[in-house]
């Protein structure tokens, strides 16, 4: 039965303890609006296909549930559940063509955000503002971010290993993105050159390199970002944690089951999130059928004997 639960309002934050002296982060700032503005491409009709669409969705169940969620969020984060190698790397490729970072940077912000959540520490608490925690974050250099000391603190685990290792050397990350872009927009070209000869694979090409990478990646970015967001700021409490967290029903169900947040800090290791029959988790349904055919194994579930009320 479905117990909500209140929190005592916390004190507004400036802005969480990493990020003195205020320095914008070009880098990202710069990335951020580059692939913004090539979106806004979706609205000059010649570039618009029914292909370019479609690709936005095969695209945000691939790269943005296989690549970030499954693999980024439960597997490499959380240690979910176990699978081989080679598909553990296959998702770690996919959450890189997302471009949010490599799989160590991601894995260590997430973890601290665990540690510290809707605390000063916690590096998107929207305890600063919603804007803040949507992308705000990304656009100030914390001064402990990308250091190998505290990638080695909080993601030991992935940069011991020597792929993850040299995704974080130079740009490497980046290039794997950019490869994956040139792919899609040949893949657009021959799409269009099978039906409509030169003319049309080189409107086929940039319709899906605008549709299908840039268009995708914005979604998935903020699809993302509203797991900082949304779910720490609007909607039910089922347990009593020692943070903001919420289960959201807008976010749960366009992130493939991320929004049932309050869930997850419940039990933040377990494969599944969703826990009542509305919680729809469709990447905990991917890992269970991986655990099917067998390539998954130890995956974590939640100890549903414990008191929703002591959950932590």
């Amino acid at each position: 039965m479905l117990k909500v639960l209140h929190q005592p309002k916390r004190e507004r934050l400036e802005k969480p303890s990493g990020v003195y002296p205020i320095r914008i982060w070009w880098e990202y700032v710069g990335v951020l609006t580059v692939i913004h503005i090539t979106a806004l491409y979706a609205f000059w009709p010649y570039l618009f296909s029914w292909i370019g669409v479609f690709s936005i969705v095969i695209g945000h169940h691939l790269f943005g549930m296989f690549g970030i969620t499954v693999g980024y969020h439960r597997l490499l984060t959380h240690r979910s559940f176990t699978c081989p190698r080679w598909l553990e790397h296959t998702f770690a490729v996919l959450g890189v063509c997302c471009l949010q970072d490599t799989p160590a940077r991601w894995v260590a912000t997430h973890r601290v955000h665990h540690q510290h959540s809707d605390h000063r520490e916690d590096p998107h608490t929207p305890l600063v503002n919603f804007l803040w925690a949507q992308f705000g974050w990304l656009t100030l250099k914390d001064h402990n971010f990308g250091k190998m000391a505290h990638l080695d603190r909080y993601a030991r685990d992935i940069v011991r290993d020597p792929f993850y290792l040299w995704l974080e050397r130079g740009q490497n990350g980046l290039f794997v993105f950019l490869a994956h872009a040139v792919v899609i927009y040949l893949i657009g070209g021959a799409i269009g050159l099978s039906y409509g000869g030169w003319s049309e694979a080189w409107r086929m090409s940039w319709s899906l390199l605008v549709w299908g990478v840039a268009v995708r990646t914005v979604v998935v970015w903020h699809l993302t970002w509203a797991v900082n967001s949304i779910t720490h700021m609007w909607g039910y409490r089922t347990f009593e944690t020692n943070d903001d967290s919420r289960n959201n029903w807008f976010v749960g169900y366009l992130t493939h089951g991320e929004g049932w947040h309050n869930n997850h800090h419940a039990w933040p290791t377990a494969a599944a999130h969703g826990q009542n029959w509305w919680e729809f988790d469709i990447s905990y349904r991917v890992i269970c059928f991986l655990e099917m055919i067998g390539l998954a194994w130890n995956v974590s579930r939640p100890d549903t004997k414990r008191s929703k009320s002591t959950a932590a």
